[in-house]
């Protein structure tokens, strides 16, 4: 690994074309096609492996909740085919050993530097160059800055600010910062606090390891079986033959995988009708927000499923007061579409307390365990906060992310209540700047690898642009962030999701303003706006070029 340089005037250096920050699947792929098109570039991550969000979430019951033969690359044939995985849903451990393969096969490691945390990166509109700083106060410099830290980053771990926490006796953890040599859960009383996916998915698995488990509930969730199962061989042969139409379904598609979406609306069916439609679709698993076509833009519509999935609540959960606690009342998927593996079944299991906190608030952690409202106090060795994360803008606004006239991110987007990009990929004020899956882009909507692979593909389209064309600064108009601002607008507003609190909206954390900054138009219809875009010269950016003086100047540093 190469020593970072300490600080050194601009004028003096220039390290790299691109520095891209985390090693995930957006760091990886990013550097892959750098390095294809000739550009010198390095990914800094703040992990000692590669991974991403994969590789700090090592927590129990771990696993994507998208189908394994879709949530990997599809850039190369080659690693397709070389790759099998084992289960329709993968676990954390996979996904991993995944992402180290094609670090691997692809020899990127010599062009990362691990272990190194990055604490901002200020822009010099007078050289042209972003300057990357790290915690040990050293820096960097790079033409192109390209954030790869994705929507949820291990920096922005959420925590909530419970009383008394830094008196617990006892260990705590949080599912995104899992110890890697795992957590002994045998034998002991344990507390989760947080049920959304991390939460649905720890849930089962603590309960079969510790002696009780005590869930404590805000908000129950819907959830639907995964119906998860190893693939036999016949179907991993038929998947790597069909190699190039699945790439074509799921860049096509609305959510990067290749489901059929429903036709008709949900109220057209009779009850029993539609009974038997949501029954099919809960034997095989998954999600089931796609069926009907109004399920997310009808509230009438939506409460069908919703009645629905409260039905199998009742059907599985045994003691119908705990049942009648686990009812969600929100509109099915807005939060997040999460499946599980015997999560309402957990319930019934005699280690399992149930307590439902939006009635009792937690008031306090105490010395032996977390006290409540009612003055009841649950007794833990162990608490776990599934409590997820500052998503969306959190990763970006905790790094000093400085653009022009030396302003930060974070105030030119009001801490979050005024963001303004354009298409997710960039933002006015911060030239030569991109973001991969950034805040007003698809990203989570969907399965993420194919929202990765777009994004870098365009991005690396754009380079060689500037480079073919001598542009200097590519910066995004006001105005068409604006524009693409109202839009993204314009389309949630249409839709269930903007009527419920979520992470989404940022309704986890505490004092955050409420903002939806998820496109909801599609990944398919999203990448055909901005390969158009880009056939048009990049309509929307301000691109600089390069004077003769300009190039004298540079050549000279």
């Amino acid at each position: 690994m190469t020593s970072i340089k300490k600080q050194l005037p601009l004028e003096q250096i220039t390290d790299y074309d691109a520095v891209v920050i985390g090693a995930g699947f957006s760091g990886l792929y990013m550097l892959h096609r750098l390095r294809e098109d000739g550009f010198t570039a390095r990914v800094f991550e703040k992990g000692d492996g590669v991974g991403g969000a994969w590789y700090w979430s090592r927590y129990p019951g771990a696993r994507c909740d998208s189908e394994s033969i879709y949530y990997n690359y599809t850039f190369s044939e080659e690693l397709y085919k070389e790759w099998t995985w084992t289960s329709r849903y993968p676990e954390q451990p996979e996904i991993l050993r995944y992402l180290n393969f094609v670090a691997d096969k692809l020899d990127l490691r010599k062009d990362i530097q691990f272990s190194t945390e990055i604490t901002g990166a200020h822009y010099s509109e007078e050289h042209n160059k972003w300057r990357i700083y790290f915690t040990d106060g050293s820096s960097v410099t790079a033409k192109y800055l390209i954030t790869g830290m994705g929507c949820i980053s291990v920096n922005a771990t959420n925590i909530p600010n419970f009383k008394g926490i830094e008196n617990f006796e006892g260990n705590w953890y949080h599912t995104g910062f899992w110890p890697h040599e795992g957590v002994d859960l045998k034998g002991k009383r344990v507390g989760v606090i947080g049920n959304g996916s991390s939460g649905v998915q720890t849930i089962p698995v603590v309960a079969e390891q510790a002696e009780h488990l005590y869930v404590f509930q805000r908000t129950p969730q819907y959830t639907t079986p995964a119906q998860n199962h190893p693939y036999d061989h016949e179907y991993i042969k038929q998947a790597k033959e069909n190699f190039h139409e699945m790439r074509r379904m799921v860049h096509e598609s609305m959510a990067g995988v290749p489901l059929q979406f429903g036709e008709r609306s949900a109220l057209e069916d009779t009850p029993e009708e539609r009974r038997e439609v949501y029954e099919k679709a809960w034997q095989k698993g998954g999600v089931i927000s796609y069926v009907y076509r109004d399920l997310m833009s009808d509230e009438e519509a939506n409460e069908t499923v919703n009645e629905f999935i409260r039905s199998k609540i009742r059907e599985t959960v045994k003691k119908p007061e705990v049942a009648e606690k686990l009812m969600p009342t929100y509109f099915y998927a807005t939060k997040r579409a999460v499946i599980d593996t015997n999560y309402y079944e957990t319930f019934n299991r005699d280690n399992v307390t149930l307590v439902d906190v939006k009635n009792t608030p937690i008031e306090e952690i105490t010395a032996k365990g977390v006290r409540t409202a009612d003055g009841e106090e649950y007794e833990l060795d162990i608490l776990i906060f599934a409590t997820g994360y500052d998503g969306m803008t959190g990763p970006l606004f905790k790094l000093d992310l400085r653009g022009k006239d030396g302003v930060l991110l974070k105030d030119k987007w009001d801490n979050g209540s005024q963001v303004r990009s354009y298409y997710g990929l960039a933002t006015a004020g911060f030239p030569n700047m991109f973001m991969i899956t950034g805040p007003q882009s698809p990203s989570v909507a969907g399965n993420m690898p194919i929202a990765i692979e777009q994004h870098v593909e365009w991005i690396s389209d754009c380079l060689n642009y500037l480079r073919e064309h001598d542009i200097k600064t590519i910066e995004a108009n006001v105005t068409a962030e604006e524009n693409w601002s109202e839009h993204c607008k314009d389309v949630v507003e249409k839709t269930l999701y903007a009527k419920s609190d979520s992470w989404y909206t940022g309704a986890n954390i505490e004092g955050k303003p409420r903002s939806f900054n998820i496109y909801l138009g599609g990944y398919g219809p999203y990448n055909q706006m901005i390969t158009e875009m880009a056939l048009k010269g990049y309509e929307g950016f301000k691109l600089q070029p390069y004077s003769k003086n300009t190039v004298q100047n540079e050549q000279s540093m």
